[in-house]
């Protein structure tokens, strides 16, 4: 696989970002599929491919992996901050289709990421289904955006910063984002979690509502925590589930 890294202007932030990109070699012809692949809170667009075998993962496919820089922000067009949904869905994806023989179509793309990344991918598909045919979610924050940001607490108030105090039901919400869409609308979905991950809980409450608005998804727990041991184990399960729904 060729991999390279581009440093762009994004008109949304206003500076300069980085992404990560894998690129197929061999006899595969163009255009080619694109699957964007986001990252945790407290890492950025180089951490997918030091911390698993990402690449050769993907070695015998005909997909672009596109793996951006995305802060702090969850993924979210700040309150007070700076707008990372639209580096993502308006600068990145078009760069992306502009500068590489991609499928640029919805049919062409999927999403996925783990944990503030995980959360993400499931807003970003769900909020832009036309952009996006499947997502998943690895430990997902999936419940973010869902609850009220109340306190004081150091998280809570840079939490606040990015999707207001009151954010239930809003464009954030994934909750409310999977209950609005029309049943031909809707994203493919699949979310796993370890057992033994803190995020477990809003996971499982998730998958429920899912279940209660009659959104078909697939929900996996799995043995395992925070941990990019697990990760690594079961992004191999959600390249398999994208490329079934890519036709690849």
């Amino acid at each position: 696989m060729a991999v390279c890294e581009i440093k762009y202007f994004s008109n949304a932030l206003q500076k300069a970002t980085a992404a990560t990109v894998i690129l197929p070699e061999g006899d595969f012809k163009p255009p080619f599929a694109t699957f964007y692949l986001l990252h945790g809170l407290s890492d950025d667009h180089t951490i997918w491919q030091r911390r698993t075998s990402i690449e050769r993962y993907v070695q015998d496919l005909p997909l672009i992996v596109v793996m951006p820089d995305s802060g702090r922000g969850f993924y979210c067009d700040a309150k007070e901050g700076m707008a990372w949904e639209s580096a993502i869905v308006g600068d990145l994806v078009n760069y992306i289709d502009t500068i590489f023989q991609t499928n640029a179509t919805r049919e062409g793309r999927c999403i996925g990421g783990l944990s503030m990344g995980g959360y993400g991918a499931v807003k970003l598909a769900l909020k832009y289904p036309n952009l996006f045919c499947s997502a998943v979610s690895h430990s997902g924050a999936v419940a973010f955006g869902h609850y009220p940001m109340q306190g004081e607490d150091a998280f809570i108030t840079e939490f606040r910063r990015v999707v207001g105090e009151n954010p239930t039901g809003g464009g954030d919400d994934p909750f409310a984002l999977a209950e609005k869409l029309k049943p031909e609308e809707r994203p493919l979905l699949r979310i796993d979690c370890g057992v033994d991950d803190f995020l477990l809980g809003q996971n499982r409450e998730f998958h429920a509502h899912l279940k209660a608005i009659g959104y078909e998804h697939e929900y996996e727990e799995f043995p395992g925590a925070h941990t990019w041991g697990y990760w690594d184990v079961h992004v191999q399960e959600a390249i398999a589930f994208h490329k079934r729904n890519l036709g690849l």
